[in-house]
């Protein structure tokens, strides 16, 4: 694989590795017990570990063909994701979140961040989905340093003090907060890892969508490098920071700076102004959260055609559909967009399901 950026490199090698244990040592054993709890509700539990346990660690990787750019085209941007917990065994939608975007913009660096990779020149660990992604030339699997991702920015003073204090959604708070620090520093597209793309997203810029008719949402961000907006959002962030509310430093936070962005009290008066646009609900959420299971449903070709014909990418809320299992080879919606989309993650998938 080409070497990424070496700003990239210099900013997340390294990274030290830093146990969810350690924020509740001086804990009771009841809290402690509560946390991990909450720890496993949140990352979708040790499921992954276990899920590839009957596969082997490596992937015949497919055929690729390198795209040949004309000498015209502008420079494309970095696509990210992040994993801001130590887990390095990606879960099936992850490769296909990270294989998606890596075809769909074959001349894109698609920078996967983890924290739990060793730094250094240490080795990957041995796992099918670091195995898979390794197929393609254009992902780079990287260390993330978090407190090296925060210095220099609103949210270093925050991060240290965080540290020290218990929160019942750790995990969720950082991954909000790492996306913008990410988006303010390097600029491009972030994506979380329960995304399957479609379609090129190289001409989305200063971009969000529409979760709803009143919330926006950070799942899919697209900035450029030092973004005004960008940096009112982590101002915000430390400003009104509550970690004990589901969403208010994510989706809420967004929403909030949009509607200060624009002078606005309803996000119905206006969905962009001063160069930063929120796509309408169809772009990155064409089913609401609360009709997840639809993703499992049976559909026909022309039905999927119809669902998605002004989608850009899918988000498949993972939150809710973590553990629900489908048949690789059915008509499954689900089913069917990995067969196309990521259908070297699909042919691993009939190996197991």
């Amino acid at each position: 694989m080409s070497r990424p950026p070496e700003c990239l490199l210099r900013l997340f090698r390294g990274a030290p590795r830093q146990r969810v244990c350690t924020l509740f040592i001086i804990s009771f054993k009841f809290t402690f017990f509560v946390s991990i709890m909450i720890y496993w509700h949140i990352v979708g539990g040790p499921r992954g570990q276990r899920e590839f346990s009957n596969l082997p660690a490596d992937i015949p990787c497919p055929q690729l063909v390198s795209p040949s750019l004309p000498s015209s085209t502008p420079p494309p941007v970095n696509i990210f994701f992040l994993e801001t917990s130590d887990r390095t065994s990606p879960n099936f939608l992850f490769m296909c979140s990270v294989e998606s975007a890596a075809r769909a913009h074959p001349e894109s660096r698609v920078v996967v961040l983890m924290k739990g990779l060793p730094g250094g020149n240490a080795s990957l660990p041995r796992h099918l989905g670091l195995s898979l992604l390794g197929c393609f030339p254009n992902v780079h699997l990287l260390p993330l340093d978090l407190e090296e991702l925060f210095r220099d920015t609103p949210l270093a003073a925050w991060y240290a003090a965080r540290q020290h204090r218990w929160e019942p959604y750790l995990l969720p708070v950082l991954s909000d907060a790492s996306r913008i620090a990410l988006m303010w520093k390097f600029g491009g597209i972030y994506l979380d890892t329960d995304f399957i793309v479609l379609k090129n997203l190289q001409n989305l810029t200063n971009t969000l969508g529409t979760q709803s008719r009143y919330v926006l949402n950070g799942a899919f961000l697209a900035f450029e490098r030092h973004h005004e907006f960008m940096a009112l959002c982590m101002r915000d962030f430390v400003a009104h920071y509550n970690g004990w509310i589901w969403g208010h430093q994510g989706p809420q936070l967004l929403t909030r700076v949009f509607k200060k962005w624009c002078s606005i009290r309803s996000l119905d008066e206006s969905h962009a102004c001063r160069g930063v646009t929120a796509l309408p609900c169809e772009a990155f959420y064409p089913i609401p959260w609360q009709d997840w299971k639809k993703y499992f449903q049976e559909v026909s070709p022309e039905e999927l055609h119809q669902l998605l014909k002004a989608t850009y990418a899918v988000h498949v809320w993972n939150k809710k559909s973590q553990g629900t299992r489908f048949e690789a080879t059915s008509r499954a919606l689900l089913a069917q967009l990995h067969a196309r989309y990521c259908p070297t993650t699909h042919e691993a998938m009939k190996m197991y399901l």
